[in-house]
């Protein structure tokens, strides 16, 4: 019995220092929990800038486009992956193409789009949500145009939130419309943090969640009315349905 206790140890030993030295990858549990903020309740996502594998969704491959949660993890079930967090990914048309820049694979399926217009995705400055191999963060969409070719996802929209640690100068605190909406933020550490309301929040409530309880100084609104979660750890499955792009954290699946 002390032997095989001894080689228990030792094999746990080794898989600790291979996952510490990155021959093994630790896999990206989802982290969510509920957060409450002035009052009113969240749910809160919190991954690591290149360690997880963050990703965004459009088309299927056989270029219809997925538009549902399940579509998204039952493709990615096929291919021995399994999706352990999602959420919508940004403003779009009817035909559920995006209004703003969007990359899939590194592949630019629509252009960055700096017009002027109506509603919130013109609310300037609008930004991006960009992952590349090592990193992701949000950024305003103008110093997105000058950043390296190294994307491999991104999804315009818009208002930004918090712009350097700064509430977006045309977020008006007092006022008085309320949506459920969801958001995305990069945060002190390298961490990028998804949240959600449970019920109706102004702008200026949303904005101040992610500057000041979660510590993002960069952040960006994606939507609101249609804001959906996918989220098994905390037993959330939204099933608003079809969307445009979704954002999607992957694992592989179980041998």
């Amino acid at each position: 019995m002390m032997v095989l206790h001894c080689r228990i140890l030792h094999c746990r030993a080794l898989l600790l220092a291979a996952i510490l030295f990155g021959i093994i990858q630790a896999p990206a549990q989802a982290q969510c929990e509920p957060a409450n903020w002035e009052n009113a309740p969240y749910s809160v996502c919190t991954f690591t800038a290149g360690k997880s594998d963050i990703r965004i969704f459009l088309d299927d491959p056989d270029g219809a486009v997925f538009g549902s949660f399940d579509a998204v993890s039952q493709s990615l079930a096929r291919q021995g992956e399994k999706l352990v967090f999602a959420m919508n990914a940004g403003m779009y048309h009817p035909d559920y193409q995006p209004v703003g820049l969007f990359i899939e694979g590194g592949v630019e399926k629509m252009k960055l789009n700096t017009r002027n217009g109506p509603g919130n995705f013109h609310l300037k400055p609008n930004g991006v949500f960009y992952v590349t191999k090592n990193s992701a963060g949000v950024v305003e969409s103008d110093k997105f145009a000058t950043r390296r070719s190294d994307t491999r996802y991104a999804t315009q929209s818009g208002p930004m939130l918090v712009i350097g640690g700064r509430i977006h100068p045309r977020i008006n605190e007092e006022g008085t419309s309320k949506k459920t909406r969801n958001g995305v933020g990069a945060c002190s550490g390298g961490r990028i943090v998804f949240a959600i309301s449970n019920e109706p929040v102004t702008f200026y409530e949303f904005a101040t969640l992610f500057r000041d309880k979660l510590g993002c100084s960069d952040a960006l609104f994606l939507d609101g009315s249609i804001s959906s979660l996918y989220a098994p750890s905390i037993g959330r499955h939204d099933r608003w349905r079809p969307m445009g792009p979704i954002i999607g954290v992957v694992e592989k699946g179980a041998p």
